[in-house]
């Protein structure tokens, strides 16, 4: 008699239960690693931020540098989906703007979202990177995708005839500047708005890479308050200066 196959049960219910549990999972590993450090960080102490057994995280991801690889990819595009960012919808909505000032004013504004994102991950690996391989070679993984990406952002570039710049050129100078160690700089640091830091993105990108023509009827850069860290100019050396010139000039 022949034996019976066995059939797997398909539940959806029991799917998106699996998924959301795997959401939970991802975003409690999130919240370790950038508030307690990714090395100091153990599977059992996320299970516990989870709420789940610690053998389902191991089930779900098998080991730490596997969820931490999960982990970042749902912060860099917001679920689990197999899809690049630069493959995604909004991605190629901003390449498909013709004008490329505008392409480039909106790119900086899709940029500081992603930073804003991955801003607390990227530090916390930063600071495991030297004692963690894990962390590293994750660093060195988005490095080289944000190459490749900035790869093909130039060459759509390019192919508008409106670069002032070589296309590798162009590659490099996004390349450089897409990180978020700017961004951490100007927004975290010296306390600016997403809203200014992407404004002045954009402009500067536009200033570097556009044709002069072109780049002249893009939107200007817009002013912004005093940002929170700022503080008044030290005017005493100016007036003591000022006023030796005005006493000279009274002199004379």
């Amino acid at each position: 008699m022949p034996k019976a196959v066995k059939r797997r049960y398909a539940s959806p219910r029991r799917d998106e239960q699996a998924r959301e549990t795997r959401l939970r999972i991802i975003r409690a590993a999130r919240e370790l690693f950038v508030t307690k450090g990714y090395g100091r960080t153990t599977l059992a102490e996320i299970a516990q931020e989870a709420a789940v057994a610690v053998e389902t995280v191991y089930a779900a991801f098998g080991n730490k540098a596997t969820l931490l690889r999960q982990t970042w990819y749902v912060e860099s595009r917001g679920d689990e989906e197999d899809v690049p960012l630069f493959e995604r919808a909004e991605m190629q909505d901003i390449l498909d703007e013709p004008d490329l000032a505008t392409r480039i004013r909106r790119h900086a504004a899709f940029v500081t979202a992603t930073n804003r994102r991955m801003g607390p991950l990227t530090a916390a690996l930063e600071g495991a990177a030297a004692s963690e391989p894990a962390a590293a070679e994750m660093l060195a993984e988005f490095s080289k995708r944000r190459l490749d990406v900035t790869t093909k952002y130039a060459k759509a570039a390019a192919a508008t005839g409106r670069l002032a710049v070589s296309q590798a050129e162009c590659r490099d100078v996004l390349f450089a500047t897409m990180d978020g160690t700017l961004w951490r700089r100007l927004v975290i640091e010296r306390g600016w708005s997403d809203e200014r830091y992407a404004d002045w993105l954009g402009s500067a990108w536009i200033a570097q890479l556009v044709s002069s023509a072109d780049a002249a009827q893009g939107p200007a850069g817009r002013h912004y308050p005093q940002s929170r860290r700022e503080e008044p100019h030290d005017t005493r050396e100016a007036d003591v200066v000022h006023g030796s010139e005005d006493t000279t000039a009274h002199e004379r």
